[in-house]
């Protein structure tokens, strides 16, 4: 009995030292290999190869959504000729779930795969190549190790021939057009060009900005460069910390722009090509790389909890996005005025366009900021003909909470704080100290820390709830007026109509408004008013038509005769317009001042 105990304890021992002196069983690794042998086709060619992953199966998953861009887009669907190999030998493969496929390498720790991915679709969000160049955003191009999203990787991109410029925001990892990437999340948020596209550069707080300028537009490049410098500068001071070592503008110039999306490093505009040949297009293009830009902190950094780390799998809710991207154009308005590229009075009259775009909106009245970003994933992105009347973008609604909220916190502490210094309080408790985002509650509490005071009545009223908000109060605390007059006090008929085809077709229909009331309908075809044909837009054939006078209609519905009596009524929609006081008190020049830096 002794015996066999002391054999069992020697064994023991000898499996500990032989351990000490073993080899450490190596690391997973990742590495990544981007071509595009045919760009004409629209396909790139990815091929993966993951080392020390020692399991009888590995999942391999493609994400299903951009982060920026809240909706399912289903990336899978434009992926083909996944495959997979261990050295010579085919590996079994088969598709799990719609985004998940599962390579079998029970003998092998060592295996590539290998897959094609369709791109054809020019936006921010997804990805894109042809002729003439190529566009990805890894979401939608590149596949991770289930297990693996934490695992760095190197990316080896080989552009299609002719092709001598890469341009992202990855760090190079040594060799020609070779990244690295700490995680999947880097990678994932670091769009990268590829083609013949100019690269110019500057530099902000001693950071290098390139920017990646596909298009040919005609600009003023000395300008371009100018101007963007000191757009990033005027960023820079909301926060007051630079969490940046390079940043990395995308602009791609197309025949009509479609916005931006913003990435931890770096961000891809989408630029009308004649935006730069007026000073309204100039200034909306500045108003779109501060916006973007802006981002690098609030959202990548300061972030509601469910922005990250991030489930690639499914959505993503949180109630915040009236903060994240309604709170960002906001500041990218604020830091285009306080750039000087606006002047006060401009601004004023923008943010007053804001209130009109909010406040004409009947969905306004329906569906509260808090919902409309929670609710984005199925409504933002997806709207039909009754959106307006069921929903509020939180952009708009965001950029108007967010100016009545600053105002508030300024006249609070009377001009010795503001929203700038809400924004600074997250970045430091939340991203700098806790390294992670902010609850719905955390926010209101940082708002009460910085104002002295809380505004939960505000935020149950305003934020999740529908009533309007307190704007003249607001505006007053500045020595500002918020005025009102009607559109017009001619009947409207409260509907849209399309005339293509020569056909007079409702599109849609405005809640509350005549043709609400009356009956017409989405796809009705007008065919006469008041016994006489139709021959123009009947919006046209009703300016001056006092509201009360009666019409009827005749229409076409699902290829059937109707007719529709409707009451006219007076337009509802208002012209908002922000004013000066003749005689504002110092404590409104305080708030003033302090709010768009007059001083």
């Amino acid at each position: 009995m002794f015996q066999s105990c002391f054999r069992r304890l020697l064994a023991v021992v000898a499996v500990l030292l032989l351990s000490q002196f073993a080899p450490a069983r190596a690391a997973s690794t990742l590495r990544y290999t981007l071509s595009m042998p045919a760009p004409q086709t629209h396909y790139f060619e990815v091929e993966m190869a993951l080392g020390g992953f020692s399991k009888q199966y590995t999942d391999v998953k493609m994400p299903v959504w951009a982060p920026g861009s809240y909706l399912v887009r289903e990336f899978a669907k434009n992926v083909e000729g996944f495959e997979a190999k261990a050295g010579n030998e085919a590996l079994r493969t088969e598709k799990i779930t719609k985004n998940t496929w599962r390579v079998y390498h029970p003998r092998a720790k060592d295996f590539t795969v290998r897959y094609r991915v369709y791109a054809f679709e020019l936006s921010v969000r997804t990805s894109f190549i042809d002729a003439a160049h190529g566009y990805l955003n890894g979401t939608s191009v590149f596949m991770y190790p289930a297990e693996g999203q934490q695992l760095p990787s190197t990316l080896t991109v080989q552009p299609a021939p002719g092709w001598t410029q890469v341009t992202t925001s990855l760090k190079p990892a040594g060799g020609t057009f070779t990244y690295r990437s700490a995680n999947y999340d880097e990678l994932a948020d670091s769009p990268i060009e590829i083609g013949t596209h100019k690269v110019l550069s500057f530099d902000v707080n001693g950071t290098p900005h390139t920017i990646a300028m596909f298009g040919n537009p005609q600009y003023d490049e000395a300008r371009l460069l100018s101007d963007m410098k000191r757009t990033c500068e005027e960023a820079h001071r909301v926060v007051g910390q630079n969490p940046l070592d390079r940043y990395v503008f995308i602009i791609h110039n197309i025949d009509r722009g479609t916005g931006g999306l913003e990435h931890l490093f770096s961000t891809t505009l989408s630029v009308s090509r004649n935006a730069y040949s007026s000073e309204a297009g100039w200034k909306g293009f500045l108003g779109l790389v501060a916006h973007e830009y802006f981002h690098l902190w609030n959202v990548k950094r300061i972030r509601p909890v469910a922005l990250g780390p991030f489930n690639y799998d499914a959505e993503n809710y949180t109630r915040m996005l009236w903060v994240s991207e309604g709170g960002t154009e906001y500041f990218s308005n604020l830091i285009v005025q306080r750039a000087g590229f606006v002047t006060p009075e401009g601004y004023l009259a923008d943010l007053s366009n804001g209130i009109g775009r909010v406040e004409n909106t009947p969905g306004n009245k329906q569906q509260a900021a808090a919902e409309s970003s929670f609710d984005a994933w199925i409504k933002y992105y997806r709207p039909n003909e009754n959106s307006q009347n069921t929903g509020i973008s939180y952009y708009d609604k965001g950029e108007v909470i967010g100016a009545v909220l600053d105002l508030m916190i300024i006249n609070e502490t009377k001009g010795q704080k503001s929203l700038d210094d809400v924004m600074r309080y997250l970045y430091d408790q939340y991203y700098k100290k806790l390294g992670r985002g902010f609850t719905d509650d955390e926010y209101q509490d940082a708002v009460a820390k910085v104002a002295g005071r809380r505004f939960d009545d505000f935020f149950r009223k305003n934020v999740y709830g529908t009533e309007t908000l307190p704007y003249s109060t607001a505006l007053g605390y500045a020595g500002l007026t918020l005025t009102t007059t009607p559109v017009t006090t001619d009947a409207t008929l409260g509907a849209n109509v399309s005339t293509a085809g020569g056909k007079f077709t409702v599109t849609s229909v405005v809640r509350n408004g005549s043709a609400w009331q009356g009956g017409l309908s989405v796809a009705d075809e007008i065919l006469a008013i008041n016994g006489a044909r139709l021959t123009d837009d009947p919006n046209k054939l009703l300016v001056g038509v006092p509201a009360g006078t009666p019409v009827s209609m005749i229409v076409s519905r699902d290829g059937q005769l109707k007719e529709v009596t409707l009451p006219l009524l007076a337009g509802s929609n208002q012209r908002y317009r922000i004013e000066k006081l003749p005689n504002p008190s110092a404590q409104q020049q305080t708030v003033y001042s302090k709010w768009l830096r007059t001083k």
